[in-house]
């Protein structure tokens, strides 16, 4: 089966200023290395449109007060937050983002496609049910992931690698048992959330779970807690489908993080959730933008190795920007791997009451 793009021309219209960190550039410079390498020319690749997320599909996750308020403000203009301004005609973007996630979700769940990556903007992970926040607005991942359950899709797994803690959307399934979230970040680091003891509420305890990771964690940190974490939690909890919040700003060259992956660390961890998702759940993956600010460096290069991996392609020729002085830089942190290890053991102590898979 093929692997899906979902990307419209609509991507390139929301700007809240042409020096916003996430700014037009962040997708545009991803669509001119997707064509100088030929992407769209492969028969494993197909482009999928997408739809605008109707009113009652955004509701299934935010309030009618806060979907009110941005429908209000994008008349005029707004604001949220010093970072988050609401442009004339926002709401548009933000639906067509949202329903970007449901066309990949539907693109998976009816076989059109093995799995898809949606390059949608603006992002939406910090997006909880009654506020935006962080240059998010809606929470595309939260909506296709309620729209995957009314489609019979009944356990759901999210992992998000955004080097911002997904606040947002822990917030949103706090309390839900059928959504394990799973989220690896920066700590301490915006938004200030995303400790270990954070593990949800009520019926919900033990589904959310954090990995705060120091400043300079690279790929061997990333590989390391996949294989102690990600892989047996997923295994336990068996999910129907897997939604992956891909913010690709730990890249070494991102300039708003402190962290220090690489394009092909990326693609390496991709294939290994291709591999798992073929393993428990037929495949069905979906695999939605987030952060990544290193628009001429490595969004690019990063972009490219998700979708090498996701379409089985040869990863051995994925490239890094010609700026290698700066992952030696960031990678000289002492304390990254050991802290992670530290910070492992302490989450499956935590975790022990809750899954089968740390007793």
């Amino acid at each position: 089966m093929k692997t899906g793009i979902v990307f419209s021309s609509s991507y390139l219209h929301h700007q809240q200023s042409e020096t916003h960190p996430e700014r037009v550039e962040r997708l545009s410079y991803t669509m001119d290395q997707f064509i100088e390498e030929g992407i769209f020319d492969l028969p494993e690749i197909v482009l999928i449109p997408p739809k605008k997320a109707t009113r009652s599909e955004v509701l299934s996750v935010h309030t009618d007060k806060y979907l009110s308020f941005l429908e209000e403000a994008s008349v005029t203009g707004g604001m949220i937050d010093i970072d988050t301004r609401i442009p004339p005609g926002l709401i548009g973007d933000a639906l067509i983002a949202a329903g970007g996630a449901i066309s990949g979700a539907d693109a998976v769940l009816n076989q059109d496609v093995r799995n898809v990556f949606v390059l949608c903007r603006p992002p939406g992970h910090h997006a909880g049910p009654d506020r935006g926040a962080g240059f998010c607005y809606l929470n595309n991942a939260a909506i296709a992931v309620r729209h995957l359950q009314r489609r019979g899709m009944r356990r759901i797994m999210i992992l998000d690698w955004d080097a911002h803690h997904g606040n947002g959307t822990q917030e949103i399934f706090y309390r839900d048992p059928s959504v394990l979230f799973l989220s690896v970040h920066q700590y301490p680091f915006y938004p200030g959330s995303g400790q270990i003891d954070e593990i949800g509420k009520d019926e919900g305890a033990g589904y959310s779970v954090n990995m705060p990771v120091h400043a300079g964690s690279s790929d061997q940190v990333y590989s390391y807690l996949l294989g102690e974490i990600i892989l047996p939690l997923a295994e336990n909890f068996q999910p129907d489908c897997i939604v992956i919040s891909a913010g690709q700003d730990n890249h070494f060259t991102d300039p708003l993080t402190g962290l220090a992956l690489t394009a092909r660390g990326y693609a390496g961890l991709m294939h290994e959730m291709t591999i798992l998702a073929d393993t428990i759940c037929f495949g069905r993956l979906v695999v939605i933008l987030e952060g990544g600010y290193s628009v001429e460096g490595g969004l690019p290069y990063t972009n490219l190795g998700i979708i090498a991996a996701l379409a089985g392609l040869d990863l051995s020729s994925i490239r890094e920007p010609e700026i290698l002085h700066d992952l030696l830089n960031r990678s000289i942190s002492e304390m990254a791997m050991p802290g992670a290890i530290r910070m492992a053991a302490d989450l499956k102590k935590t975790l022990r009451p809750y899954w089968n898979c740390f007793g």
